[in-house]
């Protein structure tokens, strides 16, 4: 096993890591910017460096300072968590040219998965379903309104280096998609550098369902079940559970090895997770649609997701244990033709932002008491005195509640909200109390406009 470990990364999935780190006994290294010093990450580590500002381009995102701060604690790898640098492929590359353990998937399917052309395009001649759409950047807006006319509205317009649901837009007819082409080609090209951009059919009515996989040492690909991400605000996930409540045995299958085919089309290793759009039949005649549920490669994150603990309570793994293993050359502490679900988990992100319009709302924590019992479990990354401040994404922590049914998931959730203690910054929890009440989630049938009818 790995004996020395520095997360580059911050929060709650630091903490996280570290957490899995200290009980493997690995000696657990944070890197925190200036204004994180306070935060439970730093102080559960074994050895913490400053890197930098607050500003991410100097702290967290910053190759050489990280890089120094491995050498300098004599740190064996690196672990980059999800966001700043985890999906960059010569952060990888340069990680092991210095002689470190990248604990993530190679630079080559980080490349090949980063550009979403590229990656639809290597998805379908694997056999992955993808939804109609350009094999090329849509070079111009002539070449996209010819393309959307050959793919019939409503389109996606997508930045191809895109992530994160940003970059992203929805065209009904010609004029909006001149709008729109214009709008996602000039934020790509400001946020990612590259305005590259593809046009693909949009569907009103989806649920969004991934799958997690993890490439083993042995070369060997295997799925460990999907997950729905259904409920979302402006592309962004809030909630998660697995498994989907629309997901039959039969879809399951199909769902499952189309990820493990995406994943040995790359040569994957360590975690990742295929992200696919469900397009549920249409039980309407009268109404055009899918007469069978349809599903179709999204893209491919290749890093650990924010909403792994789900997958970890269904399948009683934790998911870091596996990567660190991956990373070192072991084989997993499960069987892979033994992967056995068990029960029903849902994750709430309980973000500093108000309830209503999901607005960034930071600020001083003056109360945080977090809820305990039987199938209740907290990643957090604050505690009561820290301040979440307005420079990183404001996540403050995720619910995960399991049970034995949906159901009894959704009671134990509803009581663990209830008993969250929270104050200082705006917070979210306000819209779970709500949500774990409608109708429409409780139902299960539900797809990713169920925040936008309740607002």
């Amino acid at each position: 096993m790995i004996e020395s470990l520095l997360v580059a990364n911050r929060g709650e999935i630091a903490r996280r890591i570290i957490r899995t780190a200290k009980r493997l006994g690995v000696r657990a290294i944070a890197v925190h910017s200036e204004v994180d010093a306070g935060l439970p990450f730093v102080t559960e580590a074994d050895e913490a460096v400053c890197v930098g500002p607050a500003n991410p381009a100097q702290s967290y995102r910053n190759t050489e300072a990280i890089l120094a701060a491995a050498k300098s604690t004599g740190a064996q790898a690196i672990h980059p968590g999800y966001g700043f640098l985890s999906e960059n492929a010569e952060f990888a590359r340069t990680v092991e040219a210095s002689g470190l353990i990248w604990v993530g998937p190679g630079a080559d399917a980080i490349t090949a998965m980063g550009d979403k052309i590229n990656a639809r395009n290597l998805m379908a001649a694997a056999g992955v379903p993808v939804a109609p759409g350009t094999t090329d950047p849509a070079a111009d807006l002539d070449a996209a309104v010819a393309a959307a006319a050959e793919i019939g509205y409503p389109v996606m317009v997508k930045a191809a280096a895109g992530g994160g649901g940003m970059g992203m837009g929805v065209a009904v007819d010609e004029a909006a998609l001149r709008t729109e082409y214009d709008k996602v080609r000039s934020f790509a090209e400001r946020m990612f550098g590259d305005g590259s951009v593809l046009i693909e059919r949009y569907f009103p009515r989806v649920r969004h369902v991934e799958v997690q996989i993890l490439g083993l040492a042995d070369g060997r690909v295997v799925a460990l079940g999907e997950r729905e991400c259904s409920v979302q605000r402006r592309n962004q996930k809030l909630v998660e559970e697995s498994p989907s409540p629309a997901v039959s045995p039969e879809l399951r299958s199909r769902f499952l090895a189309a990820a493990v085919r995406a994943g040995e089309a790359v040569g994957y290793r360590n975690a990742g997770t295929v992200e696919c759009l469900l397009v549920p039949r249409q039980r309407d005649l009268a109404v055009d649609g899918p007469a069978a549920d349809e599903f179709f490669f999204l893209e491919m994150n290749t890093r650990l997701q924010v909403e792994h603990p789900v997958t970890e309570l269904v399948y009683g793994v934790d998911l870091v244990e596996e990567q660190l293993r991956v990373a070192a050359g072991l084989a997993p502490t499960f069987d892979p033709d033994a992967l056995t679900p068990r029960g029903h988990a849902i994750e709430l992100r309980i973000n500093a932002e108000d309830p209503k319009r999901f607005l960034p709302g930071p600020g001083a924590i003056t109360t945080w008491v977090e809820p305990a019992g039987e199938g209740v479990r907290v990643d957090s990354g604050y505690v009561a005195g820290n301040t979440v401040t307005p420079f990183y994404d404001s996540l403050m922590a995720k619910l995960i509640v399991s049970g034995a049914t949906r159901a009894e998931a959704i009671e134990r959730a509803k009581a663990a909200v209830a008993q969250f203690e929270l104050s200082g910054p705006k917070n979210n929890l306000p819209f779970f109390a709500e949500l774990l009440e409608n109708e429409e989630f409780r139902s299960g049938d539900y797809d990713t406009g169920i925040v936008s009818r309740m607002r």
